[in-house]
């Protein structure tokens, strides 16, 4: 099996509130598409391959490059240095014990669709707008009409795409007015619930959005709905099922941050090997649930190891 990974790194810096007005971060480490590598790092089997396309800071290219050589299945030739700063993503704590401000800076370069064509030819495409501005509408299309032939499934994950940015560095929701054409013909796509809601200018509640959406040659919307799990909305001869999973009853947990981009990475993977969007949301539910209990994402495949398998 052979995947490849599009999205952009970041440094995810995580502020306590002792932290807020000018401390340091209470830790910092690689984030965005880096969460998708070590997750299908842990999930891949020998002889399989991942090859991630973006881009990196020069300052930080050694140290990525060392962490991603532990894992054999990870080819890192398509991760391509440029001189500044790699995205970077501030945490700080919200209005309440469920919610962070976050910040981004430093957000790097659309990735160039001549950097992405040669790694075209894999069996599953995962598309991961970290940043929002990972690629170009553009490039999208040309990634569309690349894999079309083959019929090479293409994972899409919103995240960020629904997210503004003002003069503070700050991100916010908001609309997207073009969201018909970056789900036009896309097999499986991602979003959380806040995603859902907030994405037309129109704001469709989810039936209508659901009834808008599918109909774009869309066979599979993911919502994800934290820890009250997720619901796939399946689409097979133009008859919708719906498939709700509910949230993993495990120990409590302590580390939410990367569990969406986990989520993306283990529902390609597990879609690639059963064909089933319903074994792959069930999957992947369990995964980013397992994934919830670490803190970071070193330790996902001890964690997964010790965990009972999904569906136990």
């Amino acid at each position: 099996m052979t995947i490849t990974v599009v999205g952009h790194l970041s440094i995810d810096e995580v502020h306590g509130l002792a932290n807020a007005h000018g401390g340091g971060p209470l830790r910092s480490d690689f984030g965005g598409i880096y969460f998708s590598l070590i997750s299908l790092a842990s999930l891949m089997k020998q002889g399989d391959t991942v090859h991630p396309v973006f881009g990196v800071g020069d300052k930080e290219y050694e140290d990525l490059k060392k962490k991603l050589d532990k894992h054999p299945v990870i080819d890192s030739s398509g991760i391509f240095k440029f001189k500044g700063s790699t995205n970077r993503v501030l945490h700080f704590p919200g209005s309440d014990s469920q919610s962070r401000v976050e910040c981004s800076k430093h957000i790097s370069d659309p990735i160039p669709y001549s950097r992405i064509k040669p790694y075209l030819d894999c069996d599953g495409v995962l598309i991961n707008m970290v940043s929002g501005f990972d690629i170009t509408l553009e490039t999208l299309d040309s990634i569309r009409m690349a894999v079309r032939d083959s019929r090479t499934p293409i994972h899409f994950d919103f995240h960020s795409l629904t997210l503004g940015i003002d003069q503070e560095y700050k991100r916010f929701r908001r609309p997207l007015t073009d969201w018909r054409r970056w789900c036009f013909m896309i097999n499986s796509i991602q979003m959380t619930q806040e995603e859902a809601l907030g994405l037309s200018a129109e704001r469709y509640d989810e039936p209508t959005l659901i009834n808008q959406l599918m109909p774009l040659m869309v066979n599979a919307l993911i919502i994800t709905r934290g820890e009250q799990g997720v619901t796939a909305i399946l689409q097979n001869n133009k008859k919708l099922t719906r498939h709700d999973v509910p949230g993993l009853a495990i120990a409590p947990a302590i580390d939410s941050m990367g569990c969406g981009d986990i989520f993306g990475a283990a529902f390609l993977y597990q879609y690639l090997q059963t064909k089933n969007y319903n074994e792959a949301t069930e999957f992947s539910n369990h995964v980013a649930g397992i994934k919830s209990t670490v803190l970071g994402i070193e330790d996902l495949a001890a964690a997964l190891e010790k965990a009972p398998a999904s569906g136990e």
